[in-house]
């Protein structure tokens, strides 16, 4: 599976936390090691739950409660303190293509620059000298996910004054090539000599994210440029038109052009692993899964955001190698360029509005990966493991995929799957339940898959959520499982609603977590919207949640309140909790996919104040970002004239942050589609927190599909497929 450099190594159980210590506080740093091939991270076994019964009702503080946990620090982590920023650099993907720049233009080689194929840096070095100098940087930005502009300019006539008379423009993009383009405004003509150094030490990024790329390698001409070569592969780089002069020894092209007033010259260089040809971006193909849908409104930065938003989702679509028709999305560039199971999953499923297919695509994919039988884990999506933030230990992506598995297919068929389609995914969403239930056993609950690992309130949320959906799919097909699954969605609910309160003062709040013993852990965290998201059934309703009546009331008081919203979005821990951090990955950052799935759960709970003050929020931020939203951003309280501040180690783009658009904007219409049964039924905001809006473009049955909501928040369907009716 795709391992992520910034994240915390596996939990170990067997080893006690050192007397003293907090269990989550860290002890080292962690190398990067290559994030776009499957991690050598074994997957967690599966073991159910622990032996000893959860019983009783009482918590304690984060650190007594956590003493019940066999607990370890991570392991000492290498390299990752000096893990290389990137929320200032332009990043250009085209998977399997990626290319990071500095704001300057020049490709220097140092940190993370360069041009990538694969994961592995084929340049690492290209900078341009125009009369002997350096242009000077006035400009860069991304005109295109793919694509960034760098202009600089240079004074090449004598005695001009200050102002510049040659203007050098770059165009780089993700599939390999550069392209630098001369513009004169001199009043005489001017001969110019131009040199590109190039260099590349052909490196993994995970080699270069943790200081081990090695020296640049020796070059040698080759066709009309350069070439390199290392053990397991070589790159070259060729020069249209092609360079006058190329120095081997020095890495160096060279050209001498005749620059005519008011003229262009072009120089174009084209970056390739031997034997590779052009980057063939599966965005740009006419097998593009994704509708190309619009938004508009009274709000400036919906259109740009949804718009924003599905040019990243196309920019990180892969293929299943073996199966080119299926397409998944990776987690997100520039660390995880590979797939990630549960983060892909979840993307596929914000992103239905805008077509099945790459929800089927994902499920295939997936599907290939399922642990076969016999034994514990049979019928699980394999997944590493995910830090979970300073009060628990790290959280397995296996189980949070395998439970994904059956709500994406059901969901899926909601939005418009073909029957055929769902049913040949069937049996692997069967495996999925199957494992669910043999894995929960007797008990109410799904236990962390280690043998003494935390009861998890979000685990119990999926599982809840999987078995309902579930149940639905498989009394669809005729299917047996479905009567078992929902009588044990009603024990959970009874039980949860009693074991997984933590009463107080304040009117009381989910625990995140019980230990072995039955104490909570009872910190607020932003994983308690996922109580919140209980998934479609027909005829446009939600399955049943968790939390009763009162209890959802509090949770959405509790998500709405200045410790939970920081103004641009929802908290991962709430500022009041110890080991809070506003830079924290799961421990205070502000984390783009919860902050849209509360915004959803709290629509459609009823809970507009709450939902309309986040959603705000983050289409704030999002016009900070210009308009391409990073995976998080630090949880700092927001005042007048602030700014979200980004994270060093975000990746941007972000295949849940850029999703989470699409679900933030047609949460605001409520779409909820029954294909099978011939219905949709709008369940708008009624409170038109952005005023009107129009979404135009979406995919339901197969079919384009159009909606307007109101500023007086009525919605209404404009476009949509022949005998699909209105539900109420």
């Amino acid at each position: 599976m795709e391992y992520d450099p910034r994240r915390t190594p596996v939990w170990k159980p067997d080893r006690p936390t050192p007397p003293g210590r907090h269990p989550s506080a860290p002890t080292g740093q962690s190398p990067a090691l290559p994030t776009d091939q499957r991690s050598s991270t074994t997957p967690p076994t599966a073991q159910g739950c622990p032996t000893s019964p959860v019983t009783g009702r009482s918590h304690r503080s984060p650190s007594a409660a956590l003493g019940h946990l066999p607990s370890t620090p991570p392991p000492a982590l290498r390299g990752s303190a000096d893990l290389p920023p990137v929320h200032t650099a332009l990043i250009c993907v085209a998977l399997p293509g990626l290319v990071i720049s500095s704001e300057q233009g020049q490709l220097t080689g140092h940190g993370l620059e360069g041009f990538y194929r694969a994961g592995r840096r084929v340049l690492s070095r290209c900078q341009v000298r125009v009369a002997g100098r350096e242009p000077v940087a006035v400009q860069a930005r991304t005109t295109a996910p793919d694509r960034a502009r760098f202009v600089g300019t240079l004074r090449a006539s004598p005695g001009s004054g200050p102002d510049p008379d040659v203007v050098v423009e770059r165009t780089r993009h993700a599939d390999g090539t550069e392209r630098i383009t001369l513009h004169s405004a001199a009043p005489r003509p001017l001969r110019l000599p131009v040199e590109v150094a190039l260099g590349t030490d052909l490196a993994d990024l995970g080699a270069i994210a943790s200081g081990r790329a090695g020296p640049e390698l020796p070059a040698s001409v080759h066709d009309s440029g350069l070439r390199w070569t290392r053990a397991g592969g070589s790159a070259s780089v060729t020069a249209d038109p092609p360079p006058a002069d190329a120095l081997a020894s020095a890495g160096l092209l060279r050209w001498e052009f005749e620059l005519l007033p008011g003229g262009t010259v072009c120089v174009e260089l084209r970056v390739r692993p031997d034997g590779a040809g052009p980057v063939r971006a599966v965005g740009r193909a006419a097998t593009n899964p994704l509708a190309p849908a619009r938004a508009t409104g009274d709000h400036p930065g919906v259109r740009a955001l949804l718009h924003t938003g599905i040019e990243d989702l196309q920019a990180l679509l892969l293929r299943d190698p073996g199966h080119p028709a299926d397409t998944h999305l990776a987690a997100g560039a520039p660390w995880r360029c590979g797939m990630a199971p549960a983060e892909a999953l979840v993307a596929a499923r914000m992103t239905l509005p805008l077509g099945t297919r790459l929800a089927v695509g994902t499920l295939r994919t997936l599907a290939r990966t399922q642990v076969p039988g016999p034994g514990p884990r049979t019928g699980m999506i394999p997944g590493p493991r995910r830090d979970a933030g300073p009060h628990l230990p790290p959280g397995c992506t296996g189980t949070e995929a395998t439970l994904l598995f059956p709500v994406l297919l059901a969901e899926a068929r909601r939005w418009g799957l073909p029957e055929h389609e769902t049913e040949e995914l069937l049996p692997a969403a069967e495996r999925c339940l199957t494992w669910l239930r043999t894995t929960v056993g007797e008990g109410p609950y799904l236990c962390d898959p280690q043998p003494g690992g935390p009861v998890r309130c979000e685990t119990q949320a999926y599982a809840h959520r999987a078995a309902l959906l579930g149940a639905d799919l498989l009394d669809a097909f005729g299917r047996p499982g479905g009567t078992a699954l929902r009588q044990w969605a009603r024990e959970l609910r009874t039980a949860f609603r009693e074991d997984f309160w933590v009463e107080d003062r304040g009117g009381g709040r989910p625990a995140a977590a019980r230990v072995p013993d039955g104490c909570l852990v009872p910190q607020l965290a932003a994983t308690a919207v996922h109580l919140l998201d209980t998934g479609l059934l027909g005829a446009g309703e939600q399955a049943p949640g968790l939390l009763d009546r009162v209890q959802t009331e509090q949770l959405a008081r509790l998500l709405g309140s200045p410790a939970m919203d920081s103004g641009w979005g929802l908290r991962g821990l709430g500022a009041k909790e110890a080991g809070y951090n506003p830079f924290g990955h799961r421990a205070g950052a502000v984390r783009v996919q919860e902050t849209a799935v509360a915004v959803s759960g709290l629509s459609a709970a009823g809970y507009e104040k709450e939902a309309s003050s986040l959603l705000r929020g983050v289409l704030a931020a999002s016009e900070t970002f210009g308009h391409r939203l990073p995976e998080m951003y630090a949880g700092e309280q927001r005042t007048d004239g602030s700014a979200p501040l980004p994270h060093p180690a975000a990746c941007r783009p972000s295949a849940t942050a850029a999703a989470a658009g699409v679900l933030l904007l047609t949460t605001l219409a409520g779409i909820r589609p029954d294909a099978p049964a011939g219905t949709v039924t709008l369940r708008p905001v009624r409170s038109a927190p952005l005023g009107e809006i129009g979404l135009t473009g979406l995919r339901v049955a197969g079919t384009p599909f159009s909606v307007r909501v109101s500023r007086l928040g009525l919605a209404m369907v404009e476009e949509a497929a022949d005998g699909l009716q209105l539900g109420v």
